[in-house]
């Protein structure tokens, strides 16, 4: 009998843990449902155990410290299996707020293991910030002022980090409740193709265009990263393909990285599944998720609309074709492989906004639908091996959103003990006082500084907890004050100096990592605008069948167009400075909600944008263009 290694011991303990896990999480909303905090503690549990699994706890010698891996296991699972198998004790205890030696102790164990999960896949940024609330809350009774607290022994602080208001708190109910199920949705339709499916299909609508592999990388980003969430993940899955491709056709290296940085991170914003982030936004805010995704639809868009444009303009100010037609992909074909991918996106879709059911039932329904529809394709027949794959990807996306909301829990659980979260919120609005404008631009500096190097969910909960009442003081609607974080949260992914999509895709495009990030604060000009746009005119999160909404749509469009042209400074020839200020002029009239200020921007837009298209039209009959 051939002896067994240990990474294929490894493998077989990973595929386990992850049909546990998805087993687990699906029954809880079918067919084996139990108390909230005990499906929390599983969940933690496992997402912990996975990190130490996949995340060795030293890169470059990974197998010299397999016993420190194995142990915070072993600890990991004690831990956590001691609070789910004493779980009536355990909610009896958390209510008085003094831990019995078995809890303390444990709930210690569990603060350092979650450190160390974080350390290991996120850096250290986020543990610092947990460590340091944490020596807050133990020594701020010290601090002069504002800062001064009435002091927490060390107990205190663990029962806190330990309790439904820090580990186990709000992130992690929603990471468990919500996030790894459409995780797990992204992961099956993954294994059914979509990836290859949505690149081919992409290619084929946009490629033969001018600038068509910009084109092609922003629509690919968009269909991809509408399911996966993760703004990292689509660039290494997409950009693999669409950076290459970029480069060969012209484009500089450093735009071609940014514009995959800036597509990928869109992703995170549009609906129907949006990053883990949402879901936390959609829990925090009280708002149902169907609502969120319909309100964030039109940013979205804006979003992309104004990228697919500034990349077009690229291509007409260098001149650059789009693909031979015979190196595209048949499009026909390519709808056609993905007829099985587009029905369950359907399902999705249609139980979410029309039956509007819960999204944990939508996102097991739509799983269903992916597995019906891939045994019934004859030409990619799903398997069982496919399905084992499904679990397992769902599984490597799990230690990320653990850790990140784990830690932030440790964050948010520290704020509310001490009050530091309303100390942040008293600082903006004694700041900012009446001036909506001036409060919205010291949230935005907090929360891209607070965002930098921790990823979108970590980030969001955070501002959320510090920024949003400050904001809704203030006077801005909760759903706009929440989803204004959102953005900035999200678009700290592509802004130096800490840029991790920007990074990922200077890697891929082999340029100095600072220039692309630095071009892609300049093609993703809309994701730091938009939130004040929605923010101050609320119009821009409404959705329904009505002339308001028609209105806003139309506006929506000319402001995006203007926007690009402003920047770019291009409308099929270069334009002179006061043509780029009526731009400017046009996107400061078209969003205000006023009908007559609307629509003078849009006249000017048809005059300015218009006068450009028929001096073009003129060179091209006179064969001068």
């Amino acid at each position: 009998m051939k002896k067994l290694s240990y990474d294929q011991f490894k493998k077989y303990i990973v595929i386990v843990l992850s049909i546990l896990t998805g087993f687990i999480h699906i029954g809880q909303f079918t067919f084996m449902p139990m108390e909230s905090i005990k499906f929390y503690s599983w969940h933690l549990v496992l997402g912990l155990i996975l990190v130490f699994l996949y995340k060795p706890f030293s890169k470059k010698n990974p197998k010299k410290f397999l016993v420190i891996d194995w142990i915070c296991i072993i600890l990991t699972a004690v831990s956590g299996f001691y609070v789910i198998a004493n779980y009536d004790t355990y909610v009896v205890i958390m209510q008085t707020g003094r831990l019995t030696t078995g809890l303390y102790v444990f709930g210690v164990i569990i603060t350092i293991l979650t450190i160390e999960a974080t350390r290991r896949c996120l850096g250290w940024i986020l543990p610092i910030i947990a460590m340091a609330t944490m020596v807050y809350a133990l020594f701020g009774s010290n601090l002069p002022g504002i800062l001064g607290h009435r002091g927490y022994d060390f107990q205190r602080v663990v029962s806190t980090v330990f309790s439904d208001q820090g580990v186990l708190g709000t992130a992690i109910g929603v990471s468990a409740s919500n996030v790894f199920l459409f995780l797990l949705f992204a992961a099956f339709l993954s294994v059914s193709g979509a990836d290859k499916i949505f690149q081919d299909i992409s290619i084929a609508l946009t490629g033969k265009r001018r600038g068509g592999p910009a084109k092609m990388a922003v629509v690919a980003s968009c269909l991809f990263g509408s399911i996966s969430g993760s703004a990292v993940a689509n660039v290494v899955s997409t950009g693999a393909f669409t950076i290459p491709l970029m480069k060969r056709q012209g484009y500089q290296h450093r735009f071609a990285g940014a514009v995959e940085a800036v597509a990928s991170t869109g992703g995170q914003i549009m609906p129907p599944i949006m990053g883990a982030a949402a879901f936390v936004l959609a829990d925090v805010s009280g708002t149902p998720y169907s609502t969120v995704c319909l309100a964030a639809l039109l940013p979205a868009l804006m979003y992309y609309l104004t990228l697919f444009k500034m990349v077009d303009l690229e291509s007409v100010k260098y001149g650059l074709q789009g693909v031979p037609e015979d190196e595209l992909p048949d499009l026909k074909e390519s709808v056609s492989r993905g007829f099985k991918l587009f029905i369950p996106l359907a399902v999705l879709l249609f139980l979410l906004l029309v039956i509007q059911t819960t999204p944990m039932l939508a996102a097991i329904y739509s799983m269903i639908a992916i597995v019906i529809c891939g045994f019934l394709d004859k030409r990619d027949r799903l398997t069982i091996k496919d399905i084992i794959n499904g679990f397992v990807e769902g599984s490597k996306s799990l230690p990320s959103v653990v850790s990140a909301c784990a830690c932030a829990g440790i964050v948010t659980g520290m704020f509310a003990l001490t009050g530091l979260g309303l100390k942040f919120s008293d600082f903006i609005v004694s700041m900012g006082g009446t001036n909506i404008i001036l409060s919205l631009v010291l949230s935005m500096v907090v929360c891209i500084i607070l965002g930098m190097g921790l990823p979108t969910t970590a980030s969001y909960i955070i501002c959320a907890t510090a920024i949003a009442p400050a904001l809704i003081q203030i006077g801005v609607p909760g759903l706009a004050a929440h989803m204004f974080l959102l953005y900035f949260a999200c678009i700290s992914a592509i802004t130096p100096p800490v840029a991790v999509a920007s990074y990922a895709a200077a890697g891929i495009a082999e340029e100095n990592p600072m220039r692309v990030g630095f071009t892609a604060v300049k093609l993703g000009i809309a994701g730091f605008v938009l939130p004040f746009v929605f923010t101050i005119n609320t119009d821009y999160l409404h959705m329904g069948f009505d002339l308001l909404t028609l209105f806003t749509w139309v506006s929506a469009f000319v402001v995006c167009y203007a926007a690009a042209c402003a920047i770019q400074g291009y409308v099929e020839q270069k334009i002179t400075i006061f043509e780029r200020i009526g731009y400017i002029v046009v996107i400061c009239t078209a969003i205000q909600s006023s009908y007559v200020i609307s629509l003078i921007g849009w006249a000017l837009f048809a005059v300015l944008y218009g006068s450009r298209l028929l001096q073009h039209k003129k060179k091209l009959r006179a064969g001068v263009a």
